[in-house]
């Protein structure tokens, strides 16, 4: 079989910053909404296995379907999303892949939460709240079609959670709902029509969460609540003569409440009393989850382990003691210190081993159960990504590595790991070098391991790694430490870096920083101020991508300098392949402002102002060679910019305007939102929201040894109309079998284009373009494309130094893998996607 064109590597993606989002299933594959996505992620292979794509508005809440009864473990087929376009779909599993099955439309707000259960002639029934203060049931059938049974409207309250369960050895369905008025209702589904059953009173505050368990005839309901507690209730069957008899007042029982349920004329009675109370959370609680049942002896067991995530940055495991029945904390995991505000929810893997919960700013936090010792967990690796739309991304000079900027106010680094026993490399974040006071917008990598990153502010900000992100690094990627410590000049390399406790600017700390400190954790806190260290900073020895708490505290890196001089907000970023010269953009609704800076990246200092554009200049790009400095701009015209020689008078780099647009040379209608250059610095290409993509050139004369620069630049392709507006463009650094070019062209629907594009032929007739391929509906991105940029060199990173020498096959290998391009883009959507692109395919 042939490898498909394109496939994709790596999606870093983060969960929705609410409640009910993340979902575990049976088969051992996490579901989590991640802006107007689900992504379905797999905890073992550590990879986002599938990306579901159907609602215009973020995905507020997922769950799986399970069997109403617990009868079967088998894994789900089917999954239900809820979001804030007013929307439920009902995913189901078609030959191993998740296909849009039903859609709900009726409520007019944003859906909060669902649940969902099998019925009888394998229908689902989903029950679904939302804020516009109703409940609504459905039924979903085989034939794709949803039916709503019937809607709740409780009046001005809201149902912040719901559950669903079969009454205990009936085929009724129980709906559980915890309200904004501090109570658990009740409600039971027979004649078609949900009745009310009972209120549960006792929580002093909104009840969060709530959800059934069905264990040997019984059902237990967890209820979870802002007043830090947490309840468990009992429901069970009343044969005829327990409701009967009096009450014998030498037993002390709790208080029971009754209700009645007519099926088909058979008239059950059904008791609810309060289990037990549980304490020990210190804020609100989110999330309460009880442990899957499993087969034990051939029989379907419910285990007695109920899981609960809270705002006070802790997970408990709350169970029964073995003699006395009271339920005790068993385990609790969390996290210490940090700028995180706690956890939105918790799930617990089939097997029972593993624990995740998700936080405020979107990550997952993974803890596995220690094999080895008894009663310990340990933290795991786990996805992570940015939890705002991703601004800019830039690979590192030599392709180990790229880095991501967004509005989530951070930089991101990630890269490559491959495990010792694996052939696979996965990829993960391993360093956060910059968080922010303000939501970033553009980078520009200096040599491997230094950059700068512009944001909301007039400030730019250069950051090095410090030695202990290289050290890591090393291990990580499997890369010489001594061979990347000498490229980065390590003597001077602080160890690490903190952010004081008021301030914007990480601080370098150095080792000797560390041993004054060391020797003042032995002396212990002699005066008040020591017990307030500003450096938070400890190193660390990763042989494993670092969980989240160390990736906020841990893997900062260094301010290095600050570069003033313009006048608003940072827009975009170039750096040149000498490493010479940096060149940035602000925001700009006049001429003045408007103008680039270049910048010295030897020394940080400004070398010139290069005014043209009269509106935003959008981006830039440095050709190849180095010699060329294209900008384009809002004012829907392009600037190109010549190198001078360098003189005895300035020997620092200077440029002069080469070539521009103007109004009436323009073909472009509309913002040119991006342009690249081709890998041998002969053309260059704009993109446009007129959805029109242009190659212009030539920009050198053929086979001139001197550098010999055409003053007419001109339209050298025909203009590809791409059918929407094209928000980012990249030529491919390695050129196609026949010397073709291949361009990458992101457009703001999401969907990623491939095209090759070919000088010689006729550009009259468009034969000079041909399509190549395209992103599905699984790749594509859910909303804007907003960077694209190749990996610098063929191969895929990770595997390239995977053969050592003297294997025979290293050979085939190589040229095997040098058949692979890579292609990493950022979206508004919250992600990062990496795609495998194979040359051969074409």
């Amino acid at each position: 079989m042939a490898a498909p064109l394109i496939e994709t590597c790596h999606v870093a993606c983060c969960a929705n910053r609410t409640p009910h989002v993340v979902s575990w299933s049976r088969g051992g594959t996490i579901a989590f909404g991640t802006c107007n996505s689900v992504a379905l992620y797999d905890p073992k292979e550590r990879r986002v296995v599938a990306v579901l794509n159907g609602h215009t508005g973020r995905v507020n809440t997922v769950q799986w379907a399970h069997r109403g009864d617990c009868g079967d473990c088998a894994p789900e087929n089917h999954l239900v999303s809820g979001a804030s376009d007013n929307r439920l779909i009902l995913w189901a599993a078609r030959n191993g892949k998740f296909k849009q099955s039903v859609e709900c439309k009726g409520h007019t707000g944003p859906i909060c939460s669902v649940d969902a259960i099998y019925m009888e002639d394998s229908k689902v029934l989903v029950a679904s709240s939302a804020s516009d203060s109703t409940v609504r049931l459905w039924l979903c059938s085989e034939a794709e079609e949803a039916e709503c049974l019937h809607t709740l409207s409780p009046g001005s309250g809201y149902m912040l959670d719901v559950s669903l369960a079969l009454l205990p050895g009936s085929s009724v369905p129980i709906l559980a709902c915890g309200g904004d008025d501090s109570q658990v209702h009740l409600y039971v589904n027979y004649n078609e029509k949900l009745q009310k059953a009972m209120s549960l009173q006792g929580h002093e505050d909104w009840v969060r969460g709530v959800e059934w368990a069905s264990t040997g005839g019984e059902l237990l309901l967890a209820s979870c609540s802002q007043d830090c507690l947490i309840r468990v209730w009992r429901l069970c069957a009343k044969s005829g003569t327990d409701a009967r008899t009096q009450d014998d007042h030498t037993i002390i029982k709790m208080k029971e409440d009754v209700f009645e349920v007519k099926e088909k004329d058979v008239s059950s009675v059904f008791a609810v009393s309060l289990e037990t109370v549980l304490a020990g959370h210190e804020n609100w609680v989110y999330g309460v989850h009880w442990q899957p049942p499993f087969y034990k002896d051939g029989k379907l067991q419910q285990p007695l382990s109920l899981l609960s995530a809270s705002m006070d940055k802790t997970m408990i495991l709350w169970a029964p003691e073995e003699g006395s029945g009271v339920w005790v904390e068993q385990v609790r995991v969390g996290e210490v210190g940090g700028n995180t505000l706690g956890f939105y929810g918790c799930q617990m893997s089939p097997d029972g081993s593993m624990v995740v919960a998700h936080a405020f700013h979107g990550a997952l936090h993974l803890w596995c159960k220690d094999q080895n010792k008894e009663g310990e967990w340990r933290p795991g690796v786990v996805i992570s990504g940015h939890f705002n739309a991703v601004q800019d991304l830039s690979w590192d000079p030599e392709g180990e590595f790229f880095i991501s900027v967004g509005s989530d106010q951070t930089t991101r680094l990630f890269t490559p790991w491959r495990k010792r026993e694996t052939q696979q490399a996965t990829w993960h974040e391993i360093s956060r070098p910059q968080i922010h006071g303000y939501d970033m917008q553009c980078l520009a990598m200096v040599g491997r391991f230094q950059f700068v990153s512009g944001a909301d502010e007039k400030v730019l900000r250069v950051f090095q790694a410090p030695r202990n992100f290289v050290e890591n690094f090393a291990n990580i990627s499997g890369t010489s430490k001594e061979k990347l410590l000498t490229s980065s000049d390590s003597a001077n390399l602080p160890e690490g870096a903190s952010t004081p406790a008021l301030g914007l600017s990480n601080k370098a700390i150095f080792q000797g920083d560390l041993d004054q400190k060391a020797n003042e954790d032995e002396e212990h806190f002699k005066r008040i101020s020591d017990q307030y260290q500003e450096s938070y900073f400890h190193p660390l020895h990763l042989t494993e991508p670092p969980p989240e708490d160390h990736l906020l505290q841990n893997t900062l890196w260094p301010e290095v300098q600050k570069l003033y001089g313009h006048g608003f907000e940072m827009f975009c970023l170039a750096s040149d392949s000498s490493r010479t010269v940096v060149a940035s953009a602000c925001k700009a609704s006049k001429a003045e402002h408007a103008a680039v800076l270049l910048w010295s990246s030897n020394t940080w200092r400004q070398l010139q102002t290069l005014p043209c554009h009269s509106l935003t200049v959008t981006q830039m790009a440095f050709s190849p060679d180095a010699q060329l400095l294209l900008a384009v701009s809002r004012d829907r015209t392009w600037s190109l910019w010549r190198r001078n020689f360098p003189t005895h008078e300035s020997p620092e780099p200077q440029f002069s305007l080469h070539a521009h647009t103007g109004k009436d040379t323009a073909i472009h209608s509309r913002i040119i939102w991006s342009c690249d250059w081709s890998p041998d610095s002969k053309y260059f290409v704009t993109s446009s929201r007129d959805k029109k993509v242009i190659v212009w050139g030539p920009c050198r004369l053929e086979d001139s040894g001197d550098l010999l620069f055409p003053p007419d630049i001109r339209p050298f392709s025909s203009v590809l109309d791409v059918g929407d507006a094209a928000t980012a463009v990249a030529f491919c650094p390695v050129l196609c079998s026949d010397n073709s070019y291949l361009l990458a062209v992101g457009l703001e629907s999401g969907r990623i284009l491939l095209y090759r594009w070919s000088p010689g032929q006729e550009p009259a007739g468009g034969n000079d373009w041909s399509s190549c391929g395209e992103t599905d509906t699984s790749q594509s991105h859910a909303l804007a494309v907003k960077r694209l940029r190749w990996r610098p060199r063929a191969g895929r990173a990770g595997r390239d130094h995977n053969k050592k020498d003297g294997q025979t096959d290293g050979k085939r290998e190589i040229k095997e893998e040098s058949s692979w391009v890579q292609l990493a883009s950022a979206s508004a959507d919250h992600s990062v996607k990496i795609f495998n692109i194979n040359k051969q395919a074409l």
